[in-house]
Order: C-alpha cells, then sequence, then structure tokens
C-alpha cells in the first residue's frame, strides 16, 4: 500500500488545516481523513544540507515509519524536518519521531 502524499494540493490541505506538534528537530502536522488507511508527506528543506544528505534522511524517516505503528488510520500527515537533523544518528532520529507522534 502507497502511503504517500503526492500533490501540492493535499500538503496545502493539511498546512493550512492540521494540527501542528513540534519537537526540536520535527515538526508534525496531521489532519483528520476519510479513507481507511494514513498518508504521510516528508519535507526536507534545502537548507538542511545537500541532495544526497536531504534523501538519506527521507529515506530513514520513511523506513522509522513504515517498520512502527506511529501513524494512526484515518489521518493524513507532514513530517518536517528542522535544521540540525543531520546530526542525530538512526536511534536518535527513531526516538524523534516517536517523540512527535505521541504528543
Amino acid at each position: 500500500m502507497d502511503h504517500r502524499l503526492k500533490k501540492d494540493k493535499q500538503f496545502t490541505y493539511i498546512y493550512r488545516r492540521g494540527k501542528k506538534v513540534n519537537t526540536e528537530h520535527l515538526t508534525l502536522f496531521s489532519v483528520a481523513s476519510k479513507f481507511k488507511t494514513y498518508k504521510i508527506g516528508y519535507v526536507v528543506s534545502k537548507k538542511i544540507g545537500k541532495a544526497n544528505q536531504r534523501n538519506k534522511l527521507k529515506r530513514r524517516m520513511k523506513e522509522i515509519v513504515r517498520t512502527n505503528t506511529y501513524a494512526k488510520d484515518f489521518n493524513n500527515y507532514i513530517l518536517l524536518a528542522k535544521q540540525g537533523i543531520l546530526d542525530l544518528s538512526f536511534e536518535a532520529l527513531k526516538e524523534e519521531i516517536k517523540k512527535v507522534f505521541e504528543k
């Protein structure tokens, strides 16, 4: 099952209507959805690093969300990375994602 948000319209809707939760390195926007499965978008700004660093970070975030049950069905999410997130190890990133989803 593909859990990705793809369209710009979806992102704009979640930014406007979603609830916002912050941690030191991440921001999570979430909004209720009428569909059974969850959808999630990953946003890593160009301010964070070079393309290979940003892609590695997105792959790690996707894997952490995929292998854990943080995301609930009937919701849409945007996971936004903040400055300084590249310094985190995989385990620290996992804890940060867990923390932001629990808030």
